[in-house]
């Protein structure tokens, strides 16, 4: 189940199929991944111990494998893999979110403090009336032109409404992954906001959600079940 959001409320209730024609969505041309969970520790790398010459000590090994069967009935018995199959098995449900009243230039310095290319803009309810992508910002990383300060800090100063994607697709959390990957690809967007029928954002799901649940265990399945129409 999809949905089309905006500051007015809710749009579009339905399937994939008719999105493109119920708001003027534009395709964005630089779509950045989410990254809203913690970063991946930085692999440190390993110190070996100083070898020391020690004299061999002699190896019980029945006592090992007693302690590894005892070790293994402690652990139970290993949980059946299941497929990834629905938004609700990749998405980011502590999503960063944006109000749209805020200032640009301090959405920029937030989505920059937690490494995040894009967040949904929810009003005060919680609900989604938006998305805002750095790329819309980008004018804010650069030094401006000569001549061009004055647009800079009139940029940095606009409301995040002013900038934002509105209105914006969004997703339900039991529907299939192959579903939001056509749409992500017809659209140009980095990812959907995850709501529920009155528009309250439950989490957010991203091409880098989906890439890492392919190479993620359990394995990723956009194909199980019967083929439905797109």
């Amino acid at each position: 189940m999809f949905f089309v959001f905006g500051p007015s409320g809710q749009m579009y209730r339905g399937g994939a199929e008719n999105l493109a024609s119920v708001a003027p969505v534009r395709r964005v041309q630089r779509p950045q991944a989410l990254r809203t969970r913690s970063l991946d520790e930085q692999a440190q790398p390993e110190i070996l111990p100083q070898t020391v010459h020690t004299a061999a000590l002699p190896v019980n090994l029945r006592l090992q494998d007693a302690v590894s069967a005892y070790a293994q009935t402690e652990q139970g018995p290993p949980q059946a893999r299941q497929p990834l199959t629905l938004v609700s098995d990749v998405m980011t449900r502590e999503a960063l979110t944006v109000a749209p009243e805020a200032r640009v230039n301090d959405a920029w310095q937030r989505l920059a403090e937690h490494h995040v290319a894009q967040a949904p803009v929810v009003d005060t309810q919680g609900r989604v009336v938006g998305l805002l992508l750095r790329a819309d910002m980008a004018p804010l990383d650069l030094l401006p032109e000569p001549g061009a300060v004055k647009q800079a800090i009139e940029l940095a100063r606009r409301p995040v409404s002013e900038v934002m994607v509105s209105p914006v697709p969004a997703v339900a959390a039991d529907t299939e992954l192959r579903r939001v990957a056509a749409v992500l690809l017809d659209t140009g967007l980095p990812g959907l906001p995850v709501a529920d029928d009155v528009g309250r954002l439950t989490g957010f799901i991203s091409r880098t959600d989906i890439l890492r649940a392919v190479a993620a265990d359990p394995p990723l399945d956009l194909w199980s079940g019967p083929a439905v129409p797109l």
